[in-house]
């Protein structure tokens, strides 16, 4: 059976035009890695749990902010892997600076025999749609896309 997660899409309006806050994954399989590496700050739905309670528990333990109030379903999509992604937007804003993850561990290096901790998610930024479009796991841009169909409706500028 194919994983299912859910997550938020934080966004803010700069001089007329939408940007996203995406999220770059921590541990040591992702450290260099930039492009298709960020992703909407999301996680897996526990069986039997709604996937909105999923999506604001995940936004704040990744993250350390607190989610939105209003949000705006932006819908499903696959990954490669067959994974299905439900995300919401808000409109908000924060310092991605003072980024606060949840951590996990695992063994590294790799047959050491030693345990390490790394943060779930080591950065985060709020990229243009432009931008975006580069830095996202191209599966996730769909959200993206479609907030900005959301908000090029109510006149933000693209």
């Amino acid at each position: 059976m194919a994983k299912k997660s859910a997550g938020l899409l934080m966004y803010r309006v700069r001089d007329g035009k939408p940007e996203v806050l995406l999220v770059h994954l921590g541990g040591p399989f992702w450290a260099k890695k930039d492009a298709a590496a960020w992703f909407v700050p999301k996680g897996e739905v526990e069986p039997g749990e709604d996937e909105l309670v999923t999506a604001k528990r995940e936004f704040k333990e990744e993250t350390g902010f607190d989610p939105g109030e209003r949000l705006q379903p932006l819908g499903s999509v696959k990954h490669k892997s067959g994974k299905r992604v439900t995300a919401w937007a808000f409109e908000g804003d924060c310092d991605p600076a003072a980024l606060k993850s949840n951590t996990f561990t695992i063994e590294w290096p790799p047959r050491s025999g030693k345990q390490r901790e790394f943060p779930e998610i080591d950065h985060a930024a709020f990229f243009n749609v432009e931008e975006a479009r580069e830095k996202i796991h191209p599966a996730e841009f769909e959200f993206v896309a479609r907030l900005n169909s959301l908000l090029s409706g109510q006149g933000t500028k693209v």
